[in-house]
């Protein structure tokens, strides 16, 4: 057995952990690039009034919707201008990698479509990334420690990603307490997501011991928070679950990729105005029938259909539970949470052709289990919509 894994430089969990921020940020940078949302909660305005206490120098950089190529292209030209040396950002996963890319691209020349997977060039950096130190406000992506950030090309209606092992943070700081403010309606698509990133990974062909370990902790911290931090936002220990799920996750998805979910979802994401762990939660039950019956009928030794069995256990603290009951379990959270089928984004079959044949090639389908076909991915897409 031979396998690595990397994640962040350093990692801080815990309720309060923010107030670190200024002193770990001075010692990496003097003057850094501020990478937030365009509304920030209380608590977040009080971290950064703490950073400009302690007298770092600081270029705000503000993220409004999904990141994309130009914005990134943006970030990195004030940046520059500013002479930035460590890169901040505070808030959801948007802003999480559109700091990450910018603290990838700043060093280095060009744009990133030179550097960007499927759609771009694909170039190799050259130059380190600058610092980059991320606190999430919102429990879903893990993107504190994953090493690759999402981007949208508006020309291309496509999101890709820049990969690099450099551009794993050197500190992702979680804080717990910094996803209080966020409401009922993203809590629930963020925990979708959440869920998604323990479960994918959990039974890709390229999972090891320790992602699996850190799946099946994250499987049953979902299992027994996901709903409550819906129904009860101000629950601490709902939500510090819900943040170390999303971390989790993170740091597994980093190592043994995802599957077609997230195939399918960076794919929608650009093609529709579509919050990605809405999709999520529309796709994940008939992905998983899609590749139970596939693995059943073509690889009936593979080691994910027991692993599919396993996370249901894990997830619904049951020994008799099966992957069916972890689907309609699953289904039945979508409906709780008022998450819509993906004919509401605008998706029809129509464009489903172009879908699966973008999706095919996406980086995160080659985490999936089993290789589906054409017509299996289209029936995925039909019983989502």
């Amino acid at each position: 057995m031979q396998f690595e894994f990397a994640t962040a430089s350093r990692i801080i969990f815990g309720d309060g952990s923010a107030a670190q921020l200024p002193q770990l940020a001075r010692g990496l940078g003097s003057r850094a690039l501020l990478v937030t949302d365009s509304f920030q909660p209380e608590a977040v305005t009080r971290l950064i009034a703490a950073l400009r206490d302690a007298g770092l120098p600081m270029t705000r950089f503000a993220v409004s919707g999904e990141p994309s190529v130009e914005m990134v292209g943006e970030a990195k030209a004030i940046a520059t201008a500013a002479v930035c040396d460590i890169v901040i950002s505070i808030g959801g996963g948007s802003v999480i990698d559109c700091g990450k890319a910018g603290a990838a691209l700043i060093p280095n020349e060009g744009a990133a479509l030179d550097y960007l997977e499927v759609i771009g060039a694909g170039k190799k950096l050259v130059a380190d990334p600058l610092p980059f130190i991320a606190l999430p406000t919102t429990a879903g992506t893990g993107a504190e420690v994953s090493k690759n950030a999402v981007l949208g090309s508006k020309a291309h209606r496509v999101k890709v990603s820049l990969r690099d092992n450099r551009m794993l943070a050197d500190i992702a700081l979680v804080d717990p307490l910094l996803t209080h403010s966020v409401p009922p309606a993203v809590t629930a698509s963020t925990g979708m997501d959440a869920l998604t990133q323990v479960l994918e990974p959990f039974v890709s062909h390229l999972g090891t011991p320790l992602t699996a370990g850190m799946c099946s902790e994250g499987l049953r911290r979902a299992g027994r928070s996901l709903r409550r931090v819906y129904e009860q936002p101000d629950d601490t220990a709902a939500r510090r679950d819900m943040a170390l799920v999303s971390l989790l996750g993170g740091l597994a998805l980093a190592n043994a990729k995802l599957g077609a979910v997230h195939g399918f979802a960076g794919v929608l994401g650009g093609m529709y105005d579509a919050p990605h762990g809405a999709v999520c939660a529309a796709l994940l039950p008939p992905v998983m029938a899609a590749n139970i019956k596939a693995l059943r009928d073509r690889e009936p030794e593979n080691p994910a259909l027991q692993r599919y069995e396993y996370a249901a256990q894990f997830l619904l603290f049951d020994r008799s539970a099966t992957a069916q009951d972890a689907m309609d379990w699953i289904g039945e959270n979508s409906r709780r949470f008022g998450i819509p089928g993906l004919s509401a984004y605008g998706v029809r079959e129509a464009d489903f052709d172009d879908i699966v044949a973008k999706a095919r090639v996406s980086s995160s389908m080659k985490g999936n289990p089993i290789a589906l076909t054409a017509v299996e991915l289209t029936e995925i897409l039909r019983a989502a919509l």
